[in-house]
């Protein structure tokens, strides 16, 4: 892919971009705009790990993303090993134009080289209608004004690519396309200036259209793979309020240090992890541990970074840098996560490896063929570009990319969004499910417990209290009541940590906790599932709480095992309500109060025994699982950085789309094996024609054209079987 970014970073600019470990060794993240396969991963990782002083260095394919860790504080030669293998790095942040550019530059040269090729071909239609020599010139010449700006336009996708691999000694896919596009175009220039029949500019345009064809689309899907480390990074936001000598500040979060004062206003994420000082608020730490129950935290309460304030402001003494939060050190799991999970190898690639070599080989042993049979060095010439042409990959571009659009066309239409293409072909070889609990098997909103069972009268009091807040608990009792009479709120105060007040006619009504509302204790910062009316200090009645199983979790699970998945639950949330929901669904294999390390460490435990694993979760202590994981789900409710993180997203809510996920990607790998026979059957069948000069480079060119045609064609039957099936 040509590089477009010409943000150029320097041996300082890695150095201020890097955050400091424990153990005194420094690591950054840098982005490789210009890798595009595994071959690229290989090479950059060995090359990069030879260098003395580093440590360890990850590379993420699909993100684009490297790691790199080394001893130190200067960085030691690892930008200048980069630009030396052909790649010129970035910072993050830069990355993110540079993809639209590309997606850009992939558009417009596939505009130009269509609109090229259908002008091209129409004078083309001319010369072989047989017309007269001083036309046909005339033609030519037309088609070559047409062609070579396209060519040089267009082809750069591949020249650029090419070009850093032979400048390595290496070859790759792009080599002997640049080549059979180039010896293409110099040979129809040839017999143009000596007025020869044919020329085939046509094959060379007609070449590069339909490549990028299948370039723009595999684009496309690994597009929607972005990473979600900025994602996660930007959760927090961007700024923090700090208090010095009394007055208060607004800085940027990567500032914030060690020690310093920060004000956490309510609705805010916590940015770094912290100690509380000053104040008493409910917690939301659903996202981070799992615990699908508001926390209270009061003076000497420990915060971690992504928790959700939710009631009152809080006073905190940062007891970490952004560098060194719970925040940073997901995003270190994810990129090794991530790091795995990009070596998998997709049949394209697997493919690829084999057709460039074979190309070379043919083309060499054609040419020589014909300098030996008849000395003729044009007529050798001409077979040899006739067999590069023929042998083009353009089917071989088409396969996966077509049958992965259309499958990801009808899950959309089933309310499913595949993020990753590569997902699908992973998907088929899963066989062990793994969910999260809370906000995955269940909703990640509390429900009030048997509603029917409560005095009508009581419900109502507390239900008007409720109105007043966003607590979880508050939403979860006037859930589902469209018409509730509001309180003047003159008589209602929201006690931050305890509960709702209110004053009316003489009495005092407390909704809250148990020993606040019945006024035994104070300040009680322990969760529980309940919260009590009160009047006057005396009991009037108690709410209970559960979670809110997804209406299809126990057919979702039952169809599974019945198919032979292993089925585990891996929750940050406590054992006991853990248990109690595996008992109900009838899933023995179950943790809880499971960290974010140890639910990816169960994970390459699986894969160490060859268990490849869909993993199904919705918070921040999911991400590296998710990250990790053979293939994975998010439902929709689900925060924006574990969708992002996931390989499919569940727009609907229903886990029973995984189970149409796994029959879609099941069938849609059937078409790709499909197309893999078409486009080797099309080159077994053309490639001795094309050594035996029974066909011309013309020829080579429309037989390329019909085989990416037929591959396209069976492609869209899967659209058929997709619709007869169900999935519409």
């Amino acid at each position: 892919m040509t590089q477009l970014a010409t943000d150029i970073i320097g041996t300082e600019d890695l150095s201020a971009s890097c955050r400091k470990l424990e153990n005194g060794n420094s690591e950054a993240m840098l982005v490789l705009p210009t890798i595009h396969c595994g071959g690229c991963v290989s090479r950059i990782e060995k090359g990069i790990s030879r260098i003395e002083g580093v440590k360890s260095v990850r590379v993420n394919l699909t993100s684009k993303r490297m790691t790199v860790q080394w001893a130190g504080d200067h960085p030691p030669g690892i930008l200048d090993a980069l630009r030396s293998m052909g790649h010129t790095p970035q910072l993050l942040g830069q990355e993110e134009q540079g993809k639209d550019k590309v997606l850009s530059m992939l558009i417009s040269a596939l505009a130009v080289s269509g609109f090229g090729a259908s002008n091209i071909m129409i004078l083309s239609v001319a010369v072989w209608s047989g017309v007269e020599d001083q036309t046909r010139t005339l033609f030519h010449w037309l088609s070559a004004l047409i062609a070579l700006p396209v060519v040089i336009y267009s082809g750069r996708v591949f020249f650029a690519s090419a070009y850093r691999a032979l400048r390595r000694f290496e070859t790759n896919m792009d080599v002997p396309i640049s080549l059979g596009i180039t010896l293409a175009c110099i040979l129809s220039i040839y017999d143009t200036l000596h007025d020869g029949k044919y020329a085939y500019f046509d094959a060379a345009v007609s070449l590069i259209f339909f490549l990028l064809i299948g370039r723009t689309l595999d684009h496309l899907m690994r597009a929607k793979a972005s990473t979600a480390v900025s994602n996660l990074a930007r959760l927090v936001g961007h700024t923090a309020t700090v208090e010095e000598d009394g007055s208060f500040r607004t800085i940027l979060v990567n500032d914030i240090r060690k020690d310093m004062i920060l004000l956490i206003a309510a609705g805010q994420r916590v940015p770094v992890d912290s100690v509380v000082i000053d104040g008493q608020s409910d917690v939301d730490a659903s996202l981070v541990s799992g615990e699908s129950l508001p926390l209270t935290v009061c003076a000497g309460g420990e915060l971690r970074s992504g928790y959700l304030n939710l009631s009152a402001p809080l006073h905190v003494r940062a007891t970490s840098g952004t560098g060194d939060s719970f925040l940073a050190e997901m995003m270190s799991l994810m990129e090794g996560a991530n790091a795995k999970k990009s070596r998998y190898q997709r049949l394209a690639d697997r493919a690829s490896r084999i057709y460039t070599p074979a190309a070379h080989i043919a083309a060499f042993m054609t040419f020589a063929g014909w300098m030996i049979a008849s000395g003729d060095f044009h007529a050798a010439a001409t077979a040899a570009i006739t067999v590069l042409i023929i042998t083009c990959p353009c089917a071989l571009g088409l396969a996966v990319p077509m049958v992965q659009v259309i499958a990801s066309r009808n899950l959309f239409g089933t309310g499913i969004v595949v993020k990753n293409g590569e997902a699908l072909e992973r998907l088929r070889e899963a066989d062990t499910v793994i969910f999260d609990k809370t906000g995955t098997l269940t909703l990640s909103e509390p429900q009030l417990s048997h509603p029917e069972n409560y005095v009508t009268e009581h419900l109502s009091i507390a239900r008007q209290m409720a109105a007043f807040s966003r607590h979880p608990y508050c939403r979860a009792l006037v859930a589902g009541v469209a018409d509730i009479k509001r309180l003047d709120s003159v008589f209602i105060r929201e006690v931050p940590g305890q509960g709702m007040e209110l004053s009316l006619s003489g009495d005092t009504y407390r909704l809250g906790k148990t020993d606040w509302a019945l006024g035994t204790a104070q300040g009680n910062v322990n969760p529980r599932s309940s919260c009590t009316l009160s009047i006057n200090g005396a009991l009037l009645d108690e709410f209970y709480f559960k979670d809110s199983l997804r209406l299809d979790a126990f057919q979702t699970v039952a169809r599974l095992k019945e198919r032979g998945y292993k089925v585990e639950v891996l929750s940050g949330d406590k054992t006991e309500p853990v248990a109690m929901l595996c008992r109900e669904l009838g899933i023995s294999s179950f943790s809880g109060a499971v960290t974010p390390q140890a639910k990816l460490v169960r994970l390459n435990d699986l894969a160490a025994t060859s268990h490849k694993v869909i993993m199904i979760g919705d918070g921040l202590n999911d991400l590296p699982a998710l990250a990790g994981s053979h293939v994975s789900f998010a439902p929709s409710g689900a925060n924006d950085v574990s969708q992002k993180a996931a390989d499919f997203i569940l727009l609907d809510g229903k886990l029973g789309g995984i189970l149409h996920a796994i029959d879609v990607a099941k069938l849609s790998n059937n078409y790709v094996l499909q197309n893999f026979t078409l486009a080797a059957t099309y080159n077994i069948i053309a490639l001795p024609l094309a050594m035996a000069g029974l066909v011309t480079p013309l020829l080579a060119a429309l037989a390329m054209s019909a085989s990416s045609i037929m591959v396209v064609a069976n492609a869209l039957r899967l659209s058929r079987a997709l619709r007869k099936y169900g999935a519409t």
